[in-house]
């Protein structure tokens, strides 16, 4: 009976140390313990995006000249979207719609353009001095009809007396006016004035209220939204 009883304990013992060590086993390999729940796996935080930088305002602008800038749309508007540029600056070209539509779809907002011929664009500056020698002739309208044909037809200013002849003034009498140099200062004078704005490059763009001097700078053929973005902000 003895040896009975005591192998019976003896099988009960190993049973018991069989669970704790099935046990210990279990806790130090990382599996949850029968009673405890399942672990849950740690979230990091969604980083926030950073805030849109502010449009810069421009610096020193040169205001506007409702007899000598070339303006399209309300002569009388309070704001002006005053734009450097280079005939031969692809990005200009994409930009000339752009500023097309924001004076379309505001009566309070004209376009200036003045000049900014890169030096690296062996074209712009003849072109920007035969724009000013076509507007001798015609005014406003003759200079917007031959930098529309530019924009179009393409930079080359071999181009200068057939775009001036298209425009409605003597193409030869352009061409003679950009040969004497007649208005290189002048187109200096523009790049100048664009450079004391904050202008580094093309097209340079310039939102400016009128009335209160306020400004901003927007760099670049950027979207339409954009440039309506700055015209809010001025009003």
């Amino acid at each position: 009976m003895a040896d009975s009883s005591n192998n019976q304990w003896f099988g009960i013992s190993m049973v018991l140390v069989g669970v704790i060590v099935g046990y210990g086993v279990a806790t130090s390999s990382g599996a949850p313990a029968p009673s405890g729940k399942a672990p849950t796996a740690a979230v990091a935080p969604t980083p926030s995006a950073p805030a849109p930088a502010p449009t810069p305002t421009a610096k020193d602008v040169k205001p506007v000249d409702l007899k000598r800038d070339h303006i399209r749309g309300n002569r009388k508007a309070n704001i002006a979207l005053i734009e450097y540029s280079d005939y031969e600056c692809p990005f200009c070209g994409r930009h000339h719609p752009t500023a097309q539509g924001l004076i379309d779809a505001n009566d309070d907002v004209m376009w200036v353009y003045r000049h900014f011929p890169l030096g690296f664009h062996q074209n712009a500056t003849p072109l920007a001095e035969a724009a000013e020698c076509a507007w001798e002739q015609g005014g406003d309208d003759a200079f917007w009809k031959f930098t529309d044909l530019i924009f179009e037809k393409g930079a080359d200013a071999a181009n200068i007396a057939q775009y001036g002849d298209e425009s409605g003034v003597d193409g030869a009498k352009v061409q003679d006016c950009v040969d004497a140099g007649t208005y290189a200062q002048y187109v200096q004078d523009d790049m100048a004035g664009g450079s004391a704005g904050g202008v580094s490059g093309t097209p340079g763009n310039i939102v400016l209220n009128i009335k209160t001097g306020d400004s901003r700078l927007v760099s670049g053929a950027q979207p339409l939204a954009s440039f309506q973005a700055a015209v809010d902000a001025l009003r």
